[in-house]
């Protein structure tokens, strides 16, 4: 497994979650994240990305780790970054320091696949026949000719990453520690919602 740092900066967000191997682009403008972000930049260009919750500071114990792959500033002062999914980490504790952003102790250990290139490929047809439905029925479109050309986790993990479920089940699905369980994981999800809709579409005829 590669080295990652074991205390990176990490920026918390509501309803924001990525997978390895997936892109998220961000736009930032709040000082504390323009910090996080610049200090990133000049160091190692990595950062965590962590999902909040409702509470008062509280973020979920997985999240995952990211570099910076594209970064652009803006005339008004923003920066605009592409985050690029590398591996998942479990946060140990917050680390005390008087900069304007956070940072935490992380491992990684759970995730030692994240990282693997030739890891096992996932038979998933049956979700993705029940997830192109499900998509049409959310009115989500997805070009399917360039998913094709991703590989299996990245397929895997751009249809958690994108499905219109709620943040506390991707959160699940992130924290899902093999392709298998995240796959068997994202069935039943999907599964649920196709019944449930089919179960109202009985009822009110």
């Amino acid at each position: 497994m590669k080295s990652f740092p074991d205390i990176i900066p990490v920026f918390p967000l509501s309803g924001v979650i990525y997978f390895p191997k997936t892109n998220l682009p961000l736009n930032i403008f709040e000082q504390r994240y323009l910090d996080l972000v610049n200090d990133a930049y000049k160091k190692d260009k990595l950062m965590g990305m962590v999902q909040s919750k409702r509470e008062d500071n509280a973020v979920y114990k997985v999240g995952c780790l990211g570099k910076i792959s594209d970064f652009h500033k803006s005339k008004d002062g923003r920066i605009l970054i592409n985050l690029t999914g590398i591996s998942r980490f479990q946060i140990i504790k917050e680390i005390s320091s008087n900069k304007l952003y956070r940072e935490f102790q992380v491992d990684y250990k759970n995730f030692v696949n994240d990282t693997n290139i030739h890891q096992n490929e996932v038979d998933f047809k049956n979700l993705l026949e029940n997830i192109k439905i499900f998509f049409q029925k959310n009115g989500l479109l997805l070009n399917w000719k360039e998913f094709e050309k991703l590989d299996n986790s990245q397929q895997i993990n751009t249809l958690a990453m994108i499905a219109p479920i709620t943040n506390e089940e991707k959160q699940k699905l992130l924290e899902s520690i093999s392709l298998e369980s995240k796959v068997k994981t994202l069935e039943n999800i999907i599964s649920f919602y196709l019944h449930d809709s089919n179960s109202n579409n009985f009822t009110l005829q």
